[in-house]
């Protein structure tokens, strides 16, 4: 199976720790989907830092996702066409919808695949489309 596409990305976390609690909300509902974006309000009820690390992971990851479409958060792909899960093994799993599959698709795409990692300041993501 070869490789169709390739993304990266990374997130200064300070960024966006940094930032105002209403501009850091405001940049959570524009880049998490609905069920990512509930998981995130959770996270911060128990850990700002935490909650903050995981917006940071979700922006990098979507980001090296519409890399790897060859696409960016363009052509018709939004945020919201990609999410970003973790299974019950904590591997991170990426659901790809509306425009982002299309996309995908239409490049015999079969497999796409993600890695996040996260230290104090950087959170950094790698795509992977088969």
């Amino acid at each position: 199976m070869p490789i169709i596409g390739i993304g990266t990305d990374i997130v200064e976390i300070s960024r966006i720790a940094k930032m105002p609690d209403n501009t850091r909300e405001r940049l959570a509902k524009r880049v998490l989907t609905l069920d990512e974006y509930e998981r995130f309000v959770s996270m911060g009820l128990v850990s700002v830092n935490n909650a903050t690390s995981y917006l940071a992971k979700r922006w990098a990851g979507k980001e090296a996702t519409a890399k790897a479409l060859g696409t960016g958060i363009a052509s018709g792909v939004s945020f919201q066409h990609i999410e970003i899960i973790t299974l019950a093994s904590g591997e991170p799993k990426l659901i790809l919808s509306s425009r982002a599959l299309e996309i995908a698709q239409s490049k015999k795409a079969q497999y796409w695949h993600i890695s996040l990692a996260d230290e104090k300041r950087y959170a950094t993501a790698f795509v992977t489309l088969s």
